[in-house]
């Protein structure tokens, strides 16, 4: 099978389980805007030489997965999407990042007397673009409205945690 399939031609894409929409679409927006904070991370992850921040950017790749399925669902699938064995974003994910954050900030030697300027190394400022893509993912998401709350929190979480593990990448150099 070929990755061009030629039906997204129109301006058109489909959702989980085959509805179509238009590719501007504010939901397809919101997944989008995930995909791309996926795409910031997995640069830092590929630059990164530090095991911790390669471990913990792989498993917020891997929650993002769950949270694109679940916003490419429209709610009259979701039923569905959950008998079919995929997951909600839950509170268990936002929770494990909240306790990494907290295990982090026990190192005040993380928080600089002045403003952070991206690019002190590449793993770094590859954090603090995931940051910024979090934190516009987050806005897009919440323009939905209905949408899982755990999905709001784990962005709003997200983005805290991309500013201290760029910090974290910055005590490499």
């Amino acid at each position: 099978m070929s990755i061009v399939t030629k039906t997204g031609d129109q301006g058109e894409t489909s959702l989980m389980y085959g509805r179509r929409v238009p590719k501007n679409d504010p939901r397809v927006e919101a997944y989008g805007a995930i995909d791309e904070l996926t795409a910031a991370l997995g640069l830092a992850r590929a630059f990164s030489q530090n095991d911790f921040v390669s471990e913990q950017v792989l498993a917020i790749q891997k929650d993002l997965i769950v949270l694109m399925g679940e916003l490419a669902t429209l709610p009259q699938d979701f039923d569905r999407y959950l008998k079919d064995g995929h997951k909600k974003t839950s509170e268990e994910m936002v929770d494990r990042i909240g306790k990494v954050i907290v295990d982090l900030e026990k190192d005040k030697t993380l928080y600089p007397k002045d403003w952070v300027i991206p690019g002190k190394n590449t793993v770094s400022a590859a954090l603090d673009l995931a940051r910024v893509a979090a934190r516009h993912a987050e806005r897009r998401v919440f323009g939905l409205g209905d949408v899982n709350p755990e999905i709001i929190r784990y962005l709003n979480r997200l983005s805290d945690f991309c500013w201290l593990l760029g910090r974290v990448a910055e005590k490499q150099n």
